[in-house]
């Protein structure tokens, strides 16, 4: 591992582990009748979500470790045919939610654990395409950064906005390929540029500045689009050119079938 690599990971590890400390802090003090308390995440309650985090962070300590192990965990779920997701919700019901809590704390210690010691070179597999640790651990920082925000919208709270949605703006940016593809279209050859606004005033872009194309605005409104848990009627982006708009309508940061997105607030 090179010193490059090795400060690289250690740095977003270092942010998913805060991104998961602010989380826990808003579900621990919660009473048992408190984690049944619904989300915007359709027939999910605050049990069913950190349960979410817990049996993905535990698959994905697998795919660091244990490569081959992950592999045939994901043929076996292929050839089951069935929900994953939904199974492992199910399972998650049958939990307290402070066994829940706790899966939940020793996963992902687990897993920081052993994302510090990954060759920066391996390809770690996952449910979709390989990735490097960099670009793993940052999924699992937008990951549990958008489920986060179903805790924090299901207890009426607001979060303040941090440095970490960088990783998540900029995974949400190279992911504008994958909101086609997730839905069968093809991307448009136009290039979009992005534009953003950090919690501190800083200046964030990708994409050519001589873009045609255009999205806008704060850091926080982007991130909440591309993780759907915001429509997009309710976020302060601008956004100029046909490519852009319509990514805008499609922007899906996360793996899996074209979400349903939110309805709007107002």
């Amino acid at each position: 591992m090179t010193a490059t690599g090795s400060a690289l990971l250690e740095q977003l590890v270092g942010n998913l582990e805060a991104e998961c400390a602010d989380l826990d802090a808003r579900v621990a003090p919660l009473e048992a009748a408190a984690w049944r308390a619904p989300t915007p995440a359709v027939g999910w309650d605050i049990r069913d979500t950190i349960n979410h985090l817990a049996f993905f962070d535990a698959d994905a300590r697998l795919a660091v470790t244990g490569p081959d192990a992950f592999t045939a965990l994901v043929q076996r779920v292929t050839a089951d045919g069935g929900d994953y997701v939904e199974q492992r919700t199910l399972e998650g019901r049958d939990l307290e939610p402070a066994e829940v809590l706790d899966r939940w704390r020793t996963g992902r210690a687990e897993l920081a654990a052993a994302l510090r010691v990954a060759e920066p070179g391996m390809r770690v597999p996952w449910f979709g395409p390989p990735m490097s640790p960099a670009s793993f651990v940052t999924a699992r920082l937008m990951e549990t950064w958008a489920h986060g925000q179903d805790v924090v919208d299901a207890l009426g709270q607001q979060r303040p906005a941090t440095s970490g949605l960088r990783e998540v703006a900029e995974i949400g940016y190279r992911a504008r390929p994958f909101s086609y593809a997730a839905r069968g279209a093809t991307m448009p050859e136009a290039p979009v540029r992005l534009e953003l606004t950090g919690p501190d005033g800083q200046s964030w872009t990708w994409g050519p500045p001589e873009a045609a194309d255009v999205i806008s605005g704060p850091a926080l409104d982007f991130c909440l689009l591309v993780t759907q848990r915001r429509h997009r009627d309710d976020l302060a982006l601008t956004v100029r050119g046909a490519a852009a708009q319509e990514w805008a309508r499609i922007a899906q940061a996360f793996a899996g079938p074209p979400g349903a997105g939110r309805e709007p607030l107002r």
